[in-house]
């Protein structure tokens, strides 16, 4: 998720409207926009205004189906296209193939420029199967809920609540997502995992809230300002949310966290003693700037770099990272920062001089100077609930083996502890080959029927 980008192409969830007007760039275009972490495929839709001028908008198909990111300063004129996404900073241009009936051209965004042809090829839009995504009608209630956080002003997180047939009180399951804006289904590459999850645990008899994260669909708050230690207050909240009806055990009320949300369930549970367990799905365990390391080295691998690049560059990470951390300020980490990253280095490493500032604002950011200084195993030392730690061997974002293995020590005090490193599965606990993120997209599976067997029958045992 957020964590792998780092010193790659961010492209964030975007989305569109329909077409009708004639017009030789109107209608809809599809394209495969190749980054460092995998293809992304883009919709772009184009109409004609009443007066005559061009808009639309565009769609990330394998990011962020559905949500909507307007286009501005669309011109077609003398076979050329021309648009821009201001709210991802990025834009387009190209000319017109009459041919091959395409736009071919460049994407900006942060100062990467990255190849993209735009057709006209309606089966680039069709998401490929997610025959794990549950369809109503239900064996079981769906609930709207509104809950306000009273250690945050504004923020209101809308959620979804299923619960059994029946009366109840029912032990209940909490999902954290994991890093960078997320909606209540955990979205991604078309795969809703947390829908998935929150089906299967409901039918059998476990009640599931889920949430769109602060700032994010339908909840209010400033998500861009918060750190992991607000995440966690959302995420008590919701415990306090749940402890308040009557259809919910109140001591049987838990924490299922994905990735980054594996660290907040923690995070939560060291402040909340009403919260009965930790689920923990491919969390970290390691000290995050190892953590980090070990993602940005497999993907300089993946990406063909030498050994001798690959050892440059986890160097130059460490440095940038460390400083980062050290800095008492927002201001002190930009600083830091662009002293490691002067001429001859952002040279070196192929960054023009936007990308080194789009660099420096994510490192300076609350979320990630605070991210960078947490000590996963020092949260985790101060947890005495039963945990259940899960993650995939071919995880490629959180690797099982250092990162489980530092989750067993931490949690060595605890008497009711239980670590599985399962086979196959990558960091979306999906049935892998390699387990790279660009294999996501692809792979038709949401999210593995024996990981969530394993969930419901640990919880169960307990509650």
């Amino acid at each position: 998720m957020r964590w792998i980008v780092f010193l790659a192409l961010v492209l964030n969830g975007l989305a569109v409207g329909p077409v009708w007007a004639r017009s030789p760039a109107v209608g809809e275009w599809h394209g495969v926009l190749r980054t460092p972490a995998g293809g992304l495929r883009l919709l772009v839709r184009i109409r004609k205004a009443d007066d005559g001028s061009l808009a639309g908008d565009l769609e990330s198909l394998d990011q962020a189906p559905g949500r909507k990111f307007p286009l501005s300063a669309v011109h077609a004129s003398a076979g050329r296209l021309e648009f821009a996404i201001p709210v991802l900073g990025a834009s387009f241009a190209g000319r017109f193939e009459p041919g091959a009936a395409r736009w071919v051209g460049e994407f900006h965004q942060g100062g990467a420029v990255l190849p993209l042809v735009l057709e006209r090829d309606e089966e680039a839009a069709a998401t490929p199967p997610r025959p794990q995504t549950p369809k109503p009608p239900f064996p079981y209630k769906v609930e709207d809920v509104r809950i306000s956080n009273p250690e945050a002003e504004g923020v209101v997180l809308a959620g979804t609540l299923t619960l059994p047939q029946g009366d109840g009180p029912f032990p209940a399951a909490i999902l954290v997502s994991g890093s960078g804006p997320q909606d209540r289904d955990e979205t991604l590459f078309g795969h809703k995992p947390f829908l998935v999850i929150a089906d299967y645990l409901t039918r059998r008899g476990i009640a599931v809230l889920r949430y769109d994260d602060r700032g994010v669909g339908e909840s209010r708050g400033d998500f861009a300002s918060a750190t992991s230690a607000d995440f966690a207050s959302d995420a008590r909240a919701a415990v306090a949310f749940l402890r308040r009806r009557p259809d919910i055990r109140a001591d049987a009320i838990g924490i299922i966290g994905h990735s980054e949300g594996g660290m907040v369930g923690p995070l939560a549970a060291r402040e909340d003693p009403h919260i009965a367990y930790l689920v923990l799905l491919a969390a970290p365990g390691t000290p995050i700037i190892e953590l980090l390391q070990a993602q940005n080295t497999f993907l300089a691998e993946f990406q063909g770099k030498s050994a001798a690049e690959v050892a440059r560059l986890r160097a130059l990470n460490a440095r940038i990272l460390k400083a980062a951390a050290a800095a008492r300020d927002a201001e002190a980490a930009k600083a830091a920062v662009n002293a490691i990253l002067d001429p001859d280095t952002r040279a070196a490493l192929g960054l023009t001089d936007a990308a080194a500032e789009k660099m420096v604002a994510q490192l300076s950011s609350p979320w990630f100077r605070y991210f960078l200084r947490a000590d996963p195993a020092a949260i985790l030392a101060g947890i005495d609930i039963p945990v259940l730690a899960l993650n995939g061997d071919l995880d490629r974002q959180v690797p099982a083996d250092a990162n489980l293995a530092a989750i067993a020590r931490a949690l060595s005090h605890n008497g009711d502890v239980t670590v599985h490193a399962l086979p196959g599965l990558n960091h979306l606990f999906q049935h892998a080959k390699t387990g790279a993120p660009a294999e996501y997209a692809a792979i038709e599976e949401t999210f593995s029927p024996d990981a969530l067997a394993l969930i419901a029958d640990w919880i169960g045992a307990r509650f």
